[in-house]
């Protein structure tokens, strides 16, 4: 078999994998997740521990799991292997690969159930929220769930749109679509923002984000911020050492993971801006937890001046992140099949979409024919998101932290790196010992142990 690098497509430029990356990273936790998140968890205190958390652990994962993918140059199991062999360690290491590629995998098939929801609400918009109660939004989100056809529909939808870019290859499928998905983001997140200064109550959103209340600070919160921090930027699930194997020799990691970092950070604090002015300008709660942006916000969309308008965009918006998002889920899975069984690009990406559907229709009919099918007390969908967001992202995570700081020749992190000096030290340093602690009190924490 021919290695890897000698087949390995490559990004354009630079700024080509910071969008892909960047795209990988904004998803629905920017959008969806980290305002309800930082709405549950005293505003301003989760912020700032969610940047501190963010440089602290974020970054230097980002910066690891990037560096082994274009040490190694091919899918996640054979670069962990590259780089095992390199380092004189045991195979048993392309284990992370593995887990990543499972964990990308099952994620794609719920996460494609819950963009179908976004895709739903893209319509509602369009018709409008005009006069609709709290009581009559929440009817109409239990409706959704309870209608298997219409959920499978939509997931079935939204897997065909991913499966249409992936399939175009590196440069032609996923870095084009990027190039168009992520501006047009950051184009409607700026509306939206306008919006906000405009119309809505940005005083109050910017109050309640950034004006720091020591007090509120606690071990939940914490933890919280810590592992939201970790899952933004879709660490330990294959996706960014698949993209990093695809990144040029000489590009410089430290720079290039920073881009994406402040790009991942900058969309999940200005969407939260904007959903919290809006919010706060309609008088409701922010502390409404995941039912914020299918309950709460449509609620203030039929409330507020041009509320149709705004509405629409800001489903397109989530859409258009989900989008990015799911895109890169797929990759993993691909790259393994073209490099492991000689399988062309095409058949390999429609292989691994079919798996990923074929499983999101079980995860549809949980939420109604299915509901009763429970294993350790949790449904389809639950037992996957605990499965793969709880247990197998969080374990790659780690195994990445000590194989890059503790397994890995030193000489070749510097090497890949391209840091120097203090710069270097003070990376590695939280690569061997921040990392590994704080991912494993993340993981306590999601399982329950503590917190």
């Amino acid at each position: 078999m021919s290695s890897p690098s000698s087949v390995r497509a490559h990004w354009s430029s630079r700024w080509a994998f910071i969008l892909v990356t960047a795209g990988s990273a904004i998803g629905l936790g920017n959008i969806w997740k980290f305002p309800y998140m930082t709405g549950t968890n005293g505003g301003s205190a989760f912020v700032l521990v969610y940047l501190a958390c963010i440089v602290g652990i974020g970054v230097p994962l980002l910066m690891a799991e990037t560096m082994l993918g274009r040490r190694g140059q091919g899918n996640p199991v054979d670069a962990m292997r590259s780089v095992a062999t390199e380092a004189g360690a045991n195979q048993l290491w392309q284990v992370v690969g593995a887990i990543g590629i499972l964990g990308a995998s099952l994620i794609l098939s719920f996460y494609s159930v819950v963009a179908g929801w976004i895709l739903d609400y893209t319509v509602l918009a369009v018709h409008g929220f005009d006069g609709m109660s709290k009581d009559s939004l929440s009817a109409i989100f239990s409706a959704l769930l309870a209608d298997p056809w219409r959920l499978i529909g939509w997931h079935s939808l939204f897997m065909l749109l991913n499966l249409l870019v992936v399939i175009g290859g590196v440069t032609g499928g996923i870095e084009r679509a990027n190039k168009i998905l992520m501006p047009a983001l950051f184009a409607i997140v700026l509306l939206l923002l306008g919006y906000g200064i405009v119309a809505a109550d940005m005083a109050a959103a910017v109050r309640f984000m950034f004006h720091f209340e020591p007090q509120a600070i606690s071990a939940t919160v914490i933890l919280s911020a810590m592992g939201h921090a970790f899952f933004t930027l879709s660490l330990g699930m294959g996706a960014i050492m698949t993209y990093g194997s695809y990144l040029e020799r000489g590009t410089s990691i430290a720079r290039t993971c920073l881009y994406i970092t402040l790009a991942d950070t900058g969309i999940a604090l200005l969407a939260g801006l904007s959903i919290f002015a809006i919010v706060f300008a309609q008088g409701l709660e922010p502390a409404a937890g995941p039912g914020l942006i299918l309950q709460t916000l449509p609620l203030a969309f039929s409330q507020m001046p041009m509320g149709n308008i705004v509405g629409v965009l800001f489903f397109v918006l989530v859409a258009f992140a989900a989008w990015t998002s799911a895109i890169s889920l797929i990759e993993p899975a691909t790259s393994f099949l073209v490099e492991r069984t000689g399988l062309g690009r095409k058949p390999a990406v429609a292989a691994v979409c079919f798996v990923a559907w074929f499983i999101g229709i079980a995860v549809a009919l949980s939420f109604n024919l299915w509901s009763e099918i429970k294993l350790f007390g949790l449904n389809i969908f639950d037992l996957l998101d605990t499965l793969t967001t709880k247990m197998l992202m969080p374990l790659a995570g780690l195994l990445i932290a000590l194989f890059a700081g503790w397994v890995m020749k030193r000489a070749h992190v510097a090497d890949e790196i391209g840091l120097q000096g203090g710069a270097f030290r003070l990376w590695y340093g939280a690569v061997r010992y921040v990392s590994p602690v704080a991912i494993a009190l993340i993981f306590l924490n999601v399982i329950g142990v503590i917190g």
